[in-house]
């Protein structure tokens, strides 16, 4: 077998200054794989390790490190310890950055270590002062502005769980999450810029109020100056006046999997499941992935284009623990001609920019050249994830970003929020290729019959425990829906539903999802969540939605069922998109609106979203016995090269 060629390598100085080497040689490896080895033949051992190695302090320590290793759902790590997440990311003090916010429309804050603590501690009082306590849910609508950090590490540093999505959400989207998890407040923002434009919030959030009665506070940001803030929402305030005068910071040791966030799946068949993670977990993970895998240290600049409704924003907060600056971002990516993202990491010194794989597929199709037009001498990693990133794209980032730059494509999950697969920087990048499994990570590719292959296209699994599985689903006592979620497929395993490839070096390819989770620009959609709005139409009966591969992307392509003598004509794809839109986020709205006169179903009754999308890339259907209108695929043959 070729391998794929080596299109940048670290020198022999970066190997050796890099955490990641250090950790090594402190271990006794005499390399990458055998350190791998070590950390899944090791739990036990290597976790702590970690802990030491990244001065991850418990309040107390655990008896056990791993008790029932055999079961990965009911694993339990680091039995009998205490700690909190926001203590270790608020542990660095002084009159440094702890975060610089960098809005679309020029806005520059900038907020010290020791006025984030105090924020917090501020916060926290009054979050107490109104009943919130250990357990109870906090919720926050809001742009990624450091309000949105503050309330995160104000909340869950007292024990309560937080939980976010971004405010391009319809008040549907938002209900449909946090109506499940009946949280006790709600932040949220007046207004928010997009392309150039005031998006005005107050609306949306107040029919969120009035469908969600467990809420006793709503705290208003007022993010955006210009906007109204007057608000017509019930028990509102807004976010000066809710602050407390004064406070000193007391944070609340928890249990290790005591619950710290609640995420959610995409909702493909029904509201999204509210996946549940704990303090110690995603702490341990993360960090790890942080300071071994990708390098940050005291004094970088971490930036990763995200919102609050995405995993990648729960990542990146935890860089606080490492003494690295946040630079965050909100606002349209490709504003001022595709350029604020480079203007921002000129200006502010990003040392490590993260973003999706789709943004930059869609760079390469402009003009832009950031090492041409921009001074980026400390730049040293570039992230990607959300979609796997096209070969061309590699090519591209060394091309017209820079030469020397680790290119770490990053693969993970909401459901573990933090990575199976990324970057290390010791070792080489090889075109269309994420570097290496993560550590602690017993991350393999199953065939159909769940046999372990290399070279070989199949499931991503993972065999043994690791420390960041959800907690729990929320609202699933019995762990029914969250064993029916990852071990079903080989039991005792953990299937991700990634369709991917182990190759020879050691490095990974994904090749997309295995289900039928639509991913257009790396965000997961949920078909259900689609459907919900489109059958609003009187005129529609029926719809099923796919992810079309397109331009090194994906594209959301909806096929339609309509009521007798009703014609698909431009008005009614403009409102089917417009119900999309306005109830739940832009990237929803489908790039392509097919009638169609049957849809196939299994003979259970369930619309069939991967038989679909097989027949429109030409591809086989296997196992058509298993519906009961197979010849209703015909409707869906001679579409694989559907117009722009």
């Amino acid at each position: 077998m070729n391998k794929t060629p080596v299109i940048w390598e670290p020198d022999t100085a970066r190997i050796r200054a890099s955490a990641m080497y250090q950790f090594m040689q402190q271990q006794g490896a005499n390399n990458y794989a055998e350190l791998h080895q070590w950390s899944i033949d090791s739990s036990p051992s290597f976790w702590p390790a970690l802990v030491e190695f990244c001065d991850i302090r418990f309040d107390r320590p655990a008896h056990t490190v791993l008790a029932r290793p055999d079961n990965i759902m009911d694993a339990g790590w680091f039995e009998g310890a205490e700690l909190n997440f926001a203590a270790h990311l608020l542990r660095h003090t002084g009159d440094e950055a702890a975060i610089v916010f960098c809005g679309e429309d020029g806005t520059r804050t900038e907020l010290s270590r020791d006025d984030l603590r105090e924020t917090v501690a501020r916060l926290a009082v009054s979050l107490t002062a109104i009943g919130v306590q250990m357990g109870d849910r906090v919720a926050g609508f809001l742009p990624n502005c450091p309000e949105a950090i503050i309330a995160m590490l104000a909340t869950t540093s007292i024990g309560a769980i937080w939980s976010s999505c971004s405010p391009d959400f319809g008040s549907n989207g938002v209900v449909d999450r946090f109506g499940q998890i009946e949280p006790k407040v709600l932040f949220a923002a007046n207004a928010y810029f997009y392309n150039g434009k005031i998006c005005d919030s107050r609306a949306t959030v107040a029919s969120v109020v009035d469908a969600i009665p467990s809420l006793v506070k709503t705290v208003v940001i007022p993010f955006v100056a210009e906007a109204p803030v007057e608000t017509g929402i019930a028990n509102a305030t807004l976010w000066q006046d809710f602050l407390a005068t004064d406070a000193t910071l007391e944070i609340t040791s928890v249990e290790f999997n005591h619950p710290l966030y609640i995420v959610y799946s995409s909702g493909t068949t029904g509201v999204p499941k509210c996946i549940v993670h704990g303090h110690g977990g995603t702490l341990l993970q993360q960090t790890k992935e942080h300071v071994l895998h990708t390098g940050v240290a005291e004094g970088d600049k971490l930036f990763y284009f995200t919102t609050c409704g995405w995993m990648m924003w729960n990542w990146l907060v935890c860089g606080l623990g490492t003494g690295a600056t946040l630079i965050l971002f909100d606002g349209a990516p490709f504003y001022r001609e595709g350029r604020i993202l480079w203007e921002i990491a000129e200006r502010e010194a990003i040392s490590i920019f993260g973003t999706s794989a789709k943004y930059i597929s869609a760079l390469e199709n402009t003009s832009v050249r950031p090492k041409e037009e921009y001074s980026l001498p400390d730049l040293r990693s570039v992230l990607s994830t959300g979609s796997p990133l096209a070969p061309a794209s590699f090519d591209f980032v060394y091309d017209a970003i820079g030469s020397d730059l680790q290119l770490a494509s990053i693969s993970g999950g909401t459901d573990i929020l933090s990575c199976f697969a990324l970057g290390n920087p010791m070792l080489p990048v090889r075109r269309g290729e994420l570097q290496c499994k993560g550590l602690g990570m017993a991350t393999e590719i199953f065939d159909e019959s769940g046999r372990s292959v290399i070279a070989e296209h199949g499931e991503l699994v993972c065999t043994k425990p690791f420390p960041s599985t959800p907690v729990a689903f929320w609202n699933d006592s019995d762990g029914a829906r969250y064993r029916a979620a990852y071990f079903e497929r080989f039991p005792g395993v953990w299937a991700h539903g990634d369709f991917a490839e182990l190759t020879e070096d050691g490095g990974m390819v994904i090749h997309g999802r295995s289900d039928s989770v639509l991913n257009p620009g790396g965000v997961r959609i949920g078909t259900a969540e689609i459907y919900r709005q489109v059958e609003k139409l009187d005129d529609v009966i029926e719809s099923i939605a796919i992810g079309q591969n397109w331009d090194d992307d994906v594209r959301v392509v909806l096929f339609v069922i309509l009521k007798s003598g009703i014609d698909l004509d431009d008005e009614l794809i403009g409102r089917i998109r417009r119900i999309i839109r306005e109830n739940t986020t832009p990237r929803h709205v489908p790039a392509k609106v097919i009638s169609v006169k049957e849809i196939p179903r299994t003979k259970s009754g369930k619309i069939v979203e991967l038989a679909v999308r097989s027949v429109v890339h030409g591809e086989e259907v296997r196992n058509t016995e298993a519906l009961a209108n197979p010849e209703a695929l015909k409707y869906f043959r001679g579409l694989t090269e559907l117009e722009t």
